[in-house]
């Protein structure tokens, strides 16, 4: 049994080769330099790293930058920005340049060469990462564990599958303008007109432009005030609006709405459907968990199912999850399904790792930190719940500040915007008055003028204004919506 093992490791190979096809790269050169329109077929997925001849890289670096200019772009006006100097063996730079539009293909094939070098470049990343974790496993520090590793590589992998490219080093700022106006242009064909994703409620769209992709948003409140039936709202509403769109590499992105991944580290699955079904249905949780409902209002839980069974909504109801294997999740899922929210309620219920354990500031500051890295890397806004501290009910003023977050430092530096949810109608109920007093006439106006509303208070944004956002809430089916503005309610009569 030795003897064929061994023949095979005399006969393979020490050394192979990278995988590469320099003449689907010389076809696809050369049909951009005869007809310049080549090169917007391929522009959106390839990029010059892609080619595995630094001088084809440079080459179409060069002819990418004359086109976006408006210039025109062939063997003549492109050689004098490449070195006159080199060589191509027996030939020069501009013979060279002048074989490659001679022997061109049409503009047709364009798109398959460039998916075929993309593919190629692809496969040769994923060599340099294989290599690297081999040789890591093997000369791994004693003090490094090996869910780091297995993290690192997860976390590489996901980058190399979202942009094709493992670098992570700097952006030129040429890249960095152009992806900021396809944001204005996605915006501007996205329902609303916004430039993030459209929570479903007006009056938080109008002032935040949406949900902003790599942005950490924190939705904080004392118990009782609404904060998960914020979230089960929004969650509902983007993955009900999912429209997708196909890119020019194949794959689909969310035109409008998108595919949400909820964390509910406090409720299970099943609760959080039946908050859901209660706010569509009308109908109240309390009474579906309590099966007293008539064949009407059952009819109608059952097409609400049949719906939702239909959207991009995930759950996972892990409790006590570790910032470490939420990354790893969300990774998997957008890599699978695809991603555009993400929801964690809430942050005090999540696990820092061992190292920080003990020392909850130490740990918190670890998953508010690592959320908003997660954020930047998946480019996806993330909600994440969090409570008050008790401080709140100790003023005659109950509407939050930013000082009254738990383990506040971290969570107010790592957020780009922060969020109360504020109902006064909570807190007036609580402070009756004794019937038949002025008190009381005074506490019924003050209820009646409270009550079915609610606040959002924007007390931090990054990139846009704070303030506040009326609310309705109907408390019975866990439901917020917009509140109808005075100008636009029906004339009254006295």
């Amino acid at each position: 049994m030795a003897e064929p093992a061994r023949k095979f490791q005399e006969e393979a190979p020490l050394y192979r080769e990278a995988p590469a096809n320099i003449e689907a790269e010389q076809a696809l050169l050369g049909a951009i330099l005869v007809n310049n329109d080549a090169y917007y077929v391929v522009h959106d997925f390839l990029k010059p790293d892609h080619f595995f001849e630094p001088l084809h890289r440079e080459i179409f670096d060069k002819t990418g930058e004359m086109i976006r200019m408006g210039k025109l772009a062939n063997p003549v006006t492109i050689k004098t920005f490449l070195p006159a100097q080199d060589r191509v063996g027996d030939i020069s730079l501009a013979q060279y340049l002048a074989r490659l539009a001679a022997e061109a293909t049409t503009i047709i094939n364009a798109g398959d060469y460039g998916r075929a070098i993309y593919d190629l470049a692809l496969r040769r990343s994923l060599i340099g990462i294989g290599e690297e974790m081999v040789n890591l496993a093997f000369d791994a520090p004693l003090d490094m564990e090996p869910k780091l590793q297995i993290e690192e590589a997860e976390k590489r992998l996901f980058s190399l599958a979202e942009t094709g490219r493992n670098d992570g080093g700097f952006q030129s700022f040429t890249d960095a303008v152009t992806i900021a106006v396809r944001m204005a242009t996605a915006a501007k064909d996205r329902d609303g007109g916004l430039s993030g994703v459209s929570s479903g409620i007006m009056g938080l769209d109008r002032r935040m432009g949406g949900l902003q992709p790599s942005d950490l948003i924190i939705l904080a409140g004392r118990p009782a005030m609404g904060k998960t039936s914020l979230v089960t709202n929004i969650a509902f509403n983007v993955a009900a609006a999912y429209e997708p769109a196909e890119q020019a590499d194949g794959t689909f992105q969310a035109k409008n709405g998108g595919v949400v991944a909820f964390f509910s580290l406090e409720m299970s699955a099943e609760q959080l459907a039946t908050r859901i079904m209660s706010e569509q249905t009308e109908i109240s949780s309390s009474k579906i968990r309590r099966g007293s409902i008539n064949d009407q209002e059952l009819v109608k839980l059952v097409a609400c199912s049949e719906t939702m069974q239909r959207l991009p909504l995930y759950i996972d109801q892990t409790g006590g999850i570790s910032i470490a294997a939420l990354s790893a999740r969300a990774r998997r899922l957008k890599r699978q399904k695809g991603l555009d929210v993400m929801i964690i309620d809430y942050v005090q219920l999540m696990q820092g790792s061992s190292k920080t354990a003990g020392n909850r500031v130490q740990e918190i500051t670890e998953i508010t930190t690592g959320l908003k890295a997660l954020a930047k890397e998946l480019n996806v806004p993330i909600i994440a719940l969090s409570q008050l501290s008790r401080q709140v009910e100790n003023r005659e003023d109950k509407r939050p500040q930013l000082s009254d977050l738990r383990e506040s430092g971290s969570i107010e530096q790592d957020a780009d915007v922060v969020l109360f949810v504020y109902r006064e109608e909570y807190y007036l109920a609580a402070r009756e008055p004794k019937p038949g007093t002025d008190e009381h006439l005074k506490w019924e106006q003050a209820m009646n003028d409270a009550r079915g509303k609610a606040e959002v208070i924007i007390a931090k944004q990054r990139h846009g204004p704070t303030g506040s956002v009326p609310l309705a809430f109907q408390a019975e089916f866990t439901r917020f919506s917009d509140l109808a503005e005075e100008a636009y309610l029906p004339e009254r009569f006295e």
